[in-house]
């Protein structure tokens, strides 16, 4: 079957060429998702980062305070760690609106892989991975949460649970984009919840909260706060893109 199915791929690679995700260039079988011109437009994030958040920071600034930023030293985020692949924009952000507003499913498998690398320290085989959610009435324009596909591929290529619908937005909120800080998490108090069936469950789990960006955390603080409540022992955050607020 290996055979046939290596086979049965490298026909389809001659007959429709494997094109680049962000760009849609011709790239070569087995040459990843992107082509070299947009992979050089990815702007991963690498040590040093704050632990917390995975903002990027100097040398000078983890000496200083350790692996915190000043904004997650001086108020500690609910959730534990925090570890994203890119910074956003450019290629990354071309993957992440694609999949989020122009229905190209497929990305979130490619996002997912390089989640994985950048969260490879949280992501242990008794973490539960749950998406943030959206509310039942973008769910049902989009189709689909863009956060919950990138948690199944992150479950299929780690071998990870994952509960899609755990968490849901109890009422639907304005857009985030363009407010402070203090105005989304105005937004987002109290509007996420836990399931009732899931609640007995989540009891001593190590929970990985999957998202697609992460810009002032008003949202992730809500999902954990609604998790932390439930008994989970500790919540960790892992987002394909950190937003620079600077």
């Amino acid at each position: 079957m290996t055979w046939y199915a290596t086979l049965g791929r490298n026909v389809l690679d001659w007959l429709i060429p494997p094109s680049c995700l962000s760009c849609g260039e011709e790239v070569a079988p087995d040459g990843g998702h992107v082509c070299a011109a947009c992979f050089a437009g990815f702007r991963f994030i690498h040590v040093p980062f704050c632990d917390a958040c995975a903002l990027p920071i100097t040398q000078d600034e983890m000496a200083e305070r350790g692996a915190l930023c000043a904004d997650c030293e001086r108020r500690p985020p609910l959730w534990r760690r925090g570890r994203a692949a890119f910074l956003y924009g450019g290629s990354a952000r071309r993957l992440i609106m694609g999949l989020k507003y122009g229905d190209r499913t497929e990305h979130a498998s490619a996002l997912a892989r390089f989640m994985a690398q950048a969260g490879d320290d949280l992501l242990d085989q008794e973490a539960l991975l749950v998406p943030v959610p959206v509310h039942r009435w973008r769910l049902w324009n989009r189709g689909y949460n863009q956060a919950a596909l990138m948690a199944k591929a992150l479950s299929r290529q780690r071998g990870l649970a994952c509960q899609p619908d755990l968490l849901r937005r109890r009422f639907r909120t304005a857009s985030l984009a363009g407010l402070s800080r203090q105005g989304r998490q105005k937004q987002m108090a109290e509007a996420i919840m836990v399931r009732d069936r899931y609640r007995d469950g989540l009891r001593g789990r190590h929970v990985i909260l999957v998202d697609d960006i992460l810009t002032t955390g008003a949202t992730a603080e809500a999902c954990a706060k609604a998790l932390l409540e439930h008994g989970c022992v500790s919540v960790d955050i892992l987002v394909a893109a950190r937003v620079t607020l600077s």
